[in-house]
């Protein structure tokens, strides 16, 4: 099982034993910028929650905060979000909580922040801060790329043998 996955969500607060975390060379502790606001929606009004950017260090641990931590198992994934036009950073939120602005994680793979939007979470987006991006750019360097590669399969396996 993916240690990201949305059935073994990892403990993703900032604080470990009444302390912050500290930047490291896979971890990143962010305070999230995150607001409730009323729309307007044909005749109704609904509340919804937006992300509106990153803090690159907790400052108020009362705010939603939480670490962005790296995996070697998804080099490839942040490579794609690195590559792309707009990388992004996801934040995932707990959908059912409809005042709670309390993050459950932050990630930079499309992959986890997609398997999450299949449950019942709320996955928001915001553009990587260049800082992060060169962190991430720094890690993938570290650790090299990771190219995923494929089992051969046995001989005559799914085809028509022609016989």
């Amino acid at each position: 099982m993916h240690p990201e996955s949305p059935e073994s969500i990892p403990n993703q607060d900032s604080l470990v034993d009444g302390l912050i975390v500290e930047k490291n060379e896979h971890q990143w502790p962010l305070q999230i910028d995150l607001s409730i606001v009323e729309k307007q929606v044909g005749r109704w009004t609904t509340t919804q929650r937006e992300l509106d950017g990153f803090k690159l260090e907790v400052t108020d641990i009362s705010k939603p905060h939480a670490t962005l931590e790296l995996y070697r198992d998804e080099r490839t994934d942040y490579r794609f979000n690195l590559s792309s036009q707009n990388p992004m950073l996801f934040v995932v939120l707990d959908s059912h909580e409809e005042t709670s602005l309390t993050p459950i994680m932050v990630t930079a793979s499309q992959a986890v922040a997609g398997s999450f939007m299949d449950g019942d979470y709320l996955v928001l987006s915001k553009p990587i801060p260049l800082p992060i991006q060169a962190w991430m750019e720094a890690f993938i360097g570290r650790h090299g790329e990771l190219l995923e590669v494929r089992r051969k399969k046995r001989k005559g396996a799914g085809r028509s043998s022609g016989q």
